[in-house]
């Protein structure tokens, strides 16, 4: 394949610049800990700096959480996390639920309708400083612009970080079997995502949440089933990865399911 090809397969680049796994081992979830802290603690101050250096929070115990890292250095870049509902409890909500529970477009989408095992929620995305260093990102814990997908001399220009991110709890979510993800997202991110085949839409109205933020659901089966072209190959390595770390950690289901059944 030569490199004009090898640009335009954006699975092929993706593996030569970054590696996304689900963080199933203490390290790797240490890590994910790590990168929240430095975005959201000390770059973007929404929550106190914590002396072990590590952000945290009532959910986690109930997520499966997703690392992006540098391929070869192993740099972290970036994180966020799959919280997954409770179907012997239907009083433990979702962080959206509590968050949006006026705005909520019922009579379109009510998650408290829904099966409880088919429900989760994509959320604590972030990206450390130096990946975001474009005017209007620093004060955002990840960013999705209109020209990143714009071409420049023929070859795509590509928002890797957030889209691998959001690939990767969609890959988890089916290889948990839940259909139903919810995120509570900035208003154009539907849009954006919207031309890569990614199938997002908001069901409610608007909140203020550190910026404004729309609830919105993700159908995991329909996001694998709509993308582009384009945009295939880029998953198959993202599913590929998640599927071979928890054939490597199958204790890691283990640990969630006592809580998520």
């Amino acid at each position: 394949m030569d490199s004009t090809s090898s640009e335009r397969n954006l699975g092929i680049k993706f593996q030569e610049l970054f590696e996304l796994t689900p963080a199933l081992d203490a390290a790797s979830i240490e890590s994910v800990y790590r990168i929240r802290h430095e975005v959201y603690c000390r770059d973007l101050g929404w929550e106190p700096v914590r002396a072990d250096g590590m952000e945290t929070d009532e959910y986690d115990p109930n997520s499966i959480h997703c690392l992006l890292r540098s391929r070869g250095t192993a740099e972290p870049i970036g994180c966020t996390r799959l919280v997954l509902a409770r179907p012997g409890d239907r009083s433990y909500l979702l962080p959206f639920e509590h968050s949006c529970k006026d705005v909520i477009h019922r009579e379109e989408c009510d998650p408290s309708s829904l099966p409880r095992d088919d429900v989760a929620e994509v959320s604590r995305l972030a990206v450390m400083g130096r990946f975001r260093q474009r005017k209007g990102e620093t004060s955002k814990p990840v960013s999705v612009a209109d020209e990143d997908f714009e071409s420049r001399a023929g070859l795509p220009r590509f928002p890797f970080i957030p889209v691998s991110l959001y690939l990767g709890a969609a890959a988890i979510a089916r290889r948990l079997n839940i259909e139903n993800v919810f995120v509570l997202t900035e208003p154009r991110l539907a849009s954006h995502f919207g031309r890569i085949g990614f199938d997002i839409r908001p069901i409610g109205g608007a909140i203020e949440h550190r910026g404004t933020r729309v609830p919105s659901l993700l159908s995991s089966s329909r996001v694998v089933a709509g993308l582009r072209p384009l945009i295939q190959p880029l998953y198959a390595v993202i599913e590929k990865s998640v599927t071979d770390a928890f054939e490597r950690h199958p204790e890691a289901i283990q640990r969630v399911k006592p809580v998520h059944g």
